[in-house]
């Protein structure tokens, strides 16, 4: 908006033109500033919604201001007509009518009723004088409407930057926020379970409190820049809203970490169930192992083959337990300590296995043995050998009866390589008394 010239002496023709049209333009400018005051979607905002706080005080000083300007502007366009009727009289203007056009156009020529610049939210134009009436020069109605427009403008504009900016950040703040609890929530984080679960709720309650306050006084989140006049300097403060996102990312953090331990919490649990299942099955067959020795071979100690240990799983099914109500800082060092005990389990499982079909291991050697000794002799010629043929079927027959004495087949198989040591000509095989003549009696 403009400013106009300070008032001088009697205006001559040349200064009355050159001053009308500086007005008309002036007139033009605040004409055009005001309807775009009038359509500033701040504005609109504002005379729709319900303002608390300092903002329905501003607010209601504004409407006023915009009031006024509009009567000092249609003052200020009567003014301005009346000047150029009296211009337009006459081509070359007599001493009169440039008196007239200079009282009009430099003087305080403009005079506004009592009510209309009775403004109580609007101090400034009052001046405290409690006039009916007040005369204004064009030049300081052109100052007043200027200051006025500052203030409303100023106004508007930082309010429609607050509802620009802050409500429409802390919708998506607000929806990430439902993201963010519905995970947690299947990840067992909730409410008076999991400090997360108190922070979103706090976060949750913070950020509704925020936008209502927001959007009902938009002003008292505005910080104003230092130093600076125009309408609008300065930007929204996002101080709560900051604090909140950053909580918020705290708590996803933290969410994540829970997401991190409940996979893996699950996949060791399942490697848990695994190994000790495997344990169980390892015992199983030694439990059949044994019966089987027990019929198979005599003379001989079995060990007796304990059942799985009932402890396990039931610290596996606690273990369950905690995950599925979201207690990872229990289940933690449970599992540590229950995949320590079922490798231990695993372990002496197979090692009952072992011990349990040690005897089956001894009979199978046996049998191994006799048989290569049997092919051996055989590729020399000598399968037809009645003296190897007693002994091999005599060891044979101890091999696979049932029970089997392992020392006597042992021994019986150690006779049969002796005689088949003796018949190739080869060494004495180890674990034999001595040479047995072959001949009989009388030989």
């Amino acid at each position: 908006m403009g400013v106009t010239d300070p008032a001088g002496p009697v205006m001559d023709r040349d200064e009355v033109d050159r001053a009308l049209a500086r007005l008309g333009a002036e007139h033009e400018a605040i004409e055009t500033s005001l309807l775009a005051l009038q359509d500033h979607a701040g504005r609109r905002l504002l005379e729709g919604a319900e303002l608390t706080g300092v903002t329905k005080e501003r607010w209601a000083a504004a409407e006023t201001s915009i009031t006024l300007l509009w009567a000092y502007f249609d003052a200020y366009t009567d003014a301005l007509r009346s000047a150029r009727e009296i211009r337009s009289r006459r081509r070359w203007s007599s001493r009169e009518d440039l008196v007239e056009l200079t009282e009009l156009l430099r003087g305080e020529s403009v005079t506004l009723a009592g009510s209309t610049t009775a403004t109580a939210n609007a101090p400034t134009l009052t001046g405290g004088s409690g006039k009916l009436s007040r005369r204004f020069s064009l030049a300081g109605l052109v100052d007043l409407m200027n200051d006025l427009y500052a203030t409303s403008l100023d106004m508007v504009v930082t309010a429609d930057a607050v509802w620009s900016a802050l409500p429409a950040r802390i919708d998506l703040l607000a929806a990430e926020l439902q993201r963010t609890r519905k995970l947690a929530h299947s990840v067992g984080v909730r409410p008076g379970e999991h400090p997360s679960g108190d922070d979103l709720e706090l976060i949750t309650r913070t950020l509704t409190s925020l936008r209502e306050q927001v959007v009902s006084d938009p002003l008292a989140y505005w910080l104003p820049a230092q130093g600076s006049s125009a309408p609008g300097g300065g930007r929204p403060d996002t101080t709560v809203y900051d604090r909140e996102a950053r909580a918020l990312e705290e708590v996803r953090r933290e969410i994540d970490a829970v997401l991190t331990v409940r996979q893996d919490a699950e996949q060791r649990l399942l490697r848990l169930r695994d190994v000790l299942s495997r344990a169980d099955r390892t015992l199983a067959e030694a439990r059949n192992a044994r019966g089987e020795v027990l019929a198979k071979i005599a003379a001989t100690e079995v060990p007796v083959v304990s059942g799985p240990p009932t402890v396990l799983q039931e610290q596996l099914a606690t273990a369950a337990e905690y995950r599925r109500h979201a207690q990872w800082h229990r289940l933690s060092p449970l599992l540590e300590s229950l995949e320590e005990k079922a490798e231990d389990e695993l372990l002496r499982a197979r090692e009952s296995l072992t011990a349990v079909t040690a005897p089956l291991a001894v009979r199978a050697e046996l049998r191994g043995r006799l048989d290569a000794y049997k092919a051996k002799v055989a590729r020399h010629g000598y399968a037809e050998d009645p003296f190897l043929i007693e002994r091999y079927d005599a060891a044979r027959r101890m091999l696979w009866s049932a029970p089997c004495d392992l020392r006597v087949a042992e021994q019986a198989v150690l006779r049969f390589q002796h005689a088949a040591a003796e018949v190739l000509g080869g060494p004495r095989v180890p674990g034999q008394s001595g040479p047995e003549d072959r001949r009989g009696p009388g030989a």
